[in-house]
């Protein structure tokens, strides 16, 4: 299976997006993980929606900081605030499932926030992401995996190269695709 994903972005009427990074660790993590919005909020100085502090959100925070916590040195890649630009508004939450792995590579996830969907915040998310990975001397390989009747994602990551490498079976996701895109070959500029 190495099919790409058409290259061509298809025409949109949403304006382009930019989204800034706020890392989610420490105090940040724990207060959502609790469930605390207000302290995360405090502690973030960010409006964060209530959707930080939803079930599925809470599953992540509680994977992400045992990830931490077993590897402090994974944090600077894990779980980030994703505000758009310039309005400052919290949009939606993302990272990469760890640090380079021995083979160099990288896989993204990222989520966002049910009131900002369909406005182009995935592809801002995605694409910051990509440009940090390429970045990264030591990242040579970045991964997605998605569902296949996830639409929405894998009209997402149209245009920026990835290719179809394989499929896997996820515990908590089921049958996901696997699509890679080598890091020298993200545009950085």
């Amino acid at each position: 299976m190495n099919n790409p994903v058409d290259a061509s972005r298809p025409p949109s009427t949403t304006p382009e997006r930019h989204v800034r990074w706020i890392p989610l660790v420490g105090r940040p993590l724990t207060a959502l993980l609790a469930g605390d919005l207000a302290e995360a909020r405090e502690q973030t100085g960010l409006d964060l929606p209530e959707f930080f502090v939803s079930e599925q959100a809470r599953r992540l925070w509680r994977y992400r900081f045992d990830q931490v916590t077993a590897d402090p040195a994974s944090a600077p890649w894990l779980v980030r605030a994703a505000v758009s630009e310039p309005d400052s508004a919290v949009v939606g939450y993302a990272g990469y499932h760890g640090p380079p792995d021995g083979n160099g590579m990288v896989e993204i996830g990222y989520t966002v926030v049910p009131e900002a969907r369909r406005r182009g915040y995935a592809r801002a998310m995605l694409g910051s992401l990509l440009v940090r990975a390429a970045e990264e001397p030591d990242v040579r390989v970045v991964r997605v995996t998605i569902s296949p009747d996830n639409h929405a994602s894998l009209a997402t990551i149209k245009g920026f190269g990835f290719v179809e490498k394989g499929e896997q079976m996820d515990e908590e996701d089921g049958l996901e695709i696997i699509y890679e895109v080598p890091a020298d070959r993200i545009p950085t500029t």
